[in-house]
């Protein structure tokens, strides 16, 4: 089966660009034209950027690597999760909090202090507390899963991000770019390709393109993991001599 399927691309729209009158100059290369004031993205030229994130994803994967899937705009928060859940790889799909990645440990001293109010909170002492102590940790605690919860279980710096519109998380792409982490990301025609390392030229505003995107990416993530547990022939004949 193929990874990547022309009819498939097609039919969830991701040929779909942005208003010509906004476009990116650096996007010409994947604009195939434009029809009715928008422009058409050159689904070969996504294709073949899709087989390329496919097998950067593998090797991620291959070497236990950490991926950071970035989406809060309201079309990818859902696709975002669930991808980053069904992976166990963290993610942000709310909102970006300055300085996740910049100022890590701040971080996660956010999260050891999640930790401790939880810790507190399941003790029996707890129910002693008084009702106003009690309101002020659930509503920390809200707030600080709110906006970490994907990021909870990051423990280090993601060694890649998948980002969903580079210009929509910019924060994310300044502060990744900044520490040299990798970045693959789905651009639409009004986004410069040259903010994130692997563009993926496609319409970054609907669900059905998004979820394919991740999709690919997910799957090969997943094939990255497989190939660990997958015997070297020549490995095991040569153990067998």
């Amino acid at each position: 089966m193929p990874i990547v399927d022309l009819q498939t691309l097609l039919a969830s729209g991701i040929h779909y660009g942005s208003s010509t009158s906004l476009w990116h100059p650096r996007m010409k290369p994947y604009i195939f034209g434009s029809s009715g004031g928008i422009h058409i993205i050159d689904i070969r030229q996504t294709a073949r950027q899709l087989v390329q994130a496919y097998y950067y994803a593998a090797r991620l994967g291959r070497e236990n690597k950490v991926l950071l899937f970035v989406g809060t705009k309201r079309q990818a928060r859902d696709v975002i999760r669930d991808a980053a859940r069904a992976t166990g790889m963290p993610y942000v799909a709310e909102r970006w909090l300055g300085g996740t990645l910049t100022n890590f440990e701040t971080v996660r001293s956010a999260v050891r202090r999640l930790d401790a109010i939880e810790q507190r909170m399941y003790s029996a002492e707890y129910l002693r507390e008084s009702k106003k102590m009690q309101a002020r940790d659930q509503r920390e605690r809200r707030r600080i899963l709110r906006n970490l919860e994907g990021v909870r279980t990051m423990n280090k710096l993601p060694d890649a991000l998948f980002v969903v519109d580079p210009q929509y998380e910019a924060t994310a792409v300044h502060e990744a770019r900044r520490l040299g982490i990798p970045i693959i990301g789905l651009v639409d025609s009004d986004t410069d390709p040259m903010l994130v390392d692997l563009p993926i030229p496609g319409n970054d505003d609907g669900i059905r393109p998004i979820q394919l995107v991740v999709k690919i990416i997910v799957d090969g993530l997943q094939k990255g993991r497989a190939e660990q547990f997958t015997p070297n022939p020549d490995a095991t004949a040569a153990a067998q001599a």
